[in-house]
C-alpha cells in the first residue's frame, strides 16, 4: 500500500534486481560473512503520485551506528551550505533571538554555518556516527528519527523552530507522514520548513536511475510533496529550482491556518510543468525501465571491452549511486580495480555487493589507471578539476549516467 494514501499499487516504475544496502560497506573481515541483498523495485502510487521503493528493509538496517555518509568532504555541497544559511539568514532575519533546526544535520556541516552567524542550532540526526562527529563540533544534537512525538519532544525542551532545514532528507523517511507530522509539531506559528529533494522529473528524463537505493524510500514530485504536506496541515508557498544532485526542487512551507507568506506564481509554474510532462499519468513511467537497462548494457560493454584490452579501470567517489549501478550491471573487481574515496571511514573496506576495495587517493600516484569511473556523476566537474594531474599524464574520465561518455 502506498506509505502516503494507503491505496494500492500495481504500477512498477523500475525493477533493479536486488542490492545489499547501499551505504553498507564491508570490513574485510565481514567479506567471508553472509551479506543481506533486499529486493530493489520502485512503484507509482496512481491515487497521489508518490512514487516509492517497495518495502523489505527496515530503517534500523539502513541507517545504523556504522552509516558511512559524511557530508562534509563534497567541497560543493560545503559551498551549498553556506549559500544557504546566508540566504536565509538574509530572507527570514535570523540572528541570536532565532532557532534555526536542521533535520538530518549529518556531519554537522550546515550548523557550523548558522552557528557562526550567532544563531542558536539544533541538529535531528539517528545515525550514531554521524551525529558524534557533530556533536564534537559543539553542536547540540538530539539522536532520533524525527516522527510525531520526536517533534513535539524537540519543541518542548529546545524551543520552536524559526526555520527547519529537512534538506535531501524527505526521500529517506520511510514514515513520510509521520515525519512531516513532526516537522508541523516543531515548526513555530510563523515558521518556514524548507525541504530539498531530487526532482522525480529529472530522475525519469535523463534516466537517473542510480538515485534508486534502499535508503531512498520515495521519489518525489512538487505534485506529490504539496499533497503530503498539506494532509499534515502545511502549505507549500514557494519553490526553486537547483542544480544539486543532478537537478533538486527547494520548497518552502508554512502552517496553513496563519502562515505569514503568500504563495508564490512559482508554485503553480513547477506544478503545471509537471502535469504538462505527464507526471499524474501512468504513460508518464512506462518507458524507464528499459533505460536503465541500456545505461547498464553500455557500461558493462565498456568494462569487458577495457579488461579485453588490458587496460586499467578505477573508479572515484565510493558513493551510493555509485553502488546501485555497479551491483544492478554485476560489476566485480575484475572489471573494476579499486575505488578511491576521500572519507577515512570509508578506505579499508569494500563496496557492498561487488566487493571492489575502497583506497584513499594516494592510490592514483601509485597505479597507472587507463580510465576513472566517475561514479557521482554529478560530481563531474568538481572531481574533474580536482584530478586534472590525471588528465594530463593519460587518463580518461568516464562516467555512464545518464549515458556513457569518456574524455
Amino acid at each position: 500500500m502506498c506509505r502516503h494514501c494507503g491505496a494500492g499499487l500495481d504500477l512498477t516504475l523500475v525493477d533493479l534486481g536486488s542490492a545489499p544496502p547501499s551505504n553498507a560497506y564491508l570490513t574485510r573481515a565481514q567479506l567471508s560473512a553472509v551479506e543481506k541483498w533486499f529486493p530493489l523495485r520502485v512503484l507509482v502510487c496512481e491515487n497521489c503520485w508518490l512514487v516509492q521503493t517497495q518495502d523489505f528493509a527496515q530503517p534500523e538496517e539502513l541507517f545504523d551506528a556504522e552509516y558511512a555518509y559524511f557530508s562534509g568532504f563534497s567541497d560543493s555541497w560545503v559551498e551549498h551550505c553556506r549559500d544557504y544559511v546566508e540566504v536565509m539568514a538574509r530572507r527570514f532575519s535570523l540572528g541570536s533571538d532565532s532557532h534555526f533546526v536542521e533535520v538530518a544535520s549529518n556531519d554537522g556541516t550546515l550548523l557550523d554555518f548558522a552557528v557562526k552567524r550567532g544563531i542558536r542550532a539544533t541538529g535531528i540526526e539517528p545515525t550514531h556516527a554521524t551525529a558524534e562527529v557533530s556533536r564534537g563540533r559543539g553542536h547540540t544534537v538530539v539522536e532520533e528519527f524525527l516522527g510525531g512525538d520526536t517533534g513535539a519532544a524537540i519543541r518542548r525542551d529546545q524551543g520552536p523552530a524559526d526555520l527547519i532545514a529537512a534538506n535531501n532528507v524527505l526521500a529517506h523517511v520511510p514514515d513520510i507522514n509521520s515525519f512531516v507530522a513532526g516537522i508541523a509539531e516543531l515548526l513555530a506559528p510563523s515558521g518556514v520548513v524548507t525541504f530539498e529533494f531530487p526532482h522525480l522529473v529529472n530522475l525519469i528524463e535523463y534516466n537517473q536511475f542510480d538515485t534508486i537505493y534502499h535508503e531512498h524510500y520515495s521519489y518525489l514530485s512538487l505534485t506529490a510533496v504539496r499533497t503530503v504536506l498539506g494532509a499534515a496541515g502545511l502549505q507549500v508557498w514557494d519553490v526553486q529550482t537547483l542544480p544539486t544532485h543532478g537537478g533538486s526542487l527547494r520548497v518552502f512551507a508554512q502552517h496553513n491556518d496563519g502562515g505569514p507568506h503568500e504563495v508564490s506564481s512559482a508554485v503553480a509554474e513547477v506544478l503545471e510543468d509537471e502535469v504538462g510532462r505527464g507526471v499524474d499519468t501512468s504513460e508518464y513511467y512506462a518507458a524507464f525501465q528499459r533505460a536503465t537497462e541500456v545505461v547498464k548494457d553500455d557500461a558493462l560493454a565498456f568494462l569487458l571491452e577495457m579488461r579485453r584490452a588490458g587496460k586499467v579501470v578505477a573508479a572515484y567517489g565510493a558513493a551510493a549511486k555509485g553502488n546501485t549501478l555497479l551491483n544492478f550491471a554485476g560489476v566485480r573487481p575484475d572489471l573494476i580495480n579499486f575505488v578511491v574515496d576521500l572519507n577515512p571511514a570509508k578506505q579499508g573496506k569494500f563496496m557492498p555487493g561487488s566487493r571492489i576495495p575502497i583506497v584513499g587517493p594516494e592510490a592514483l600516484d601509485s597505479v597507472r589507471t587507463d580510465f576513472l569511473v566517475i561514479l557521482p556523476w554529478n560530481l563531474r566537474t568538481e572531481v574533474a578539476e580536482q584530478l586534472a594531474g590525471l588528465r594530463d599524464g593519460g587518463t580518461a574520465f568516464v562516467t555512464f549516467v545518464p549515458d556513457l561518455q569518456v574524455d
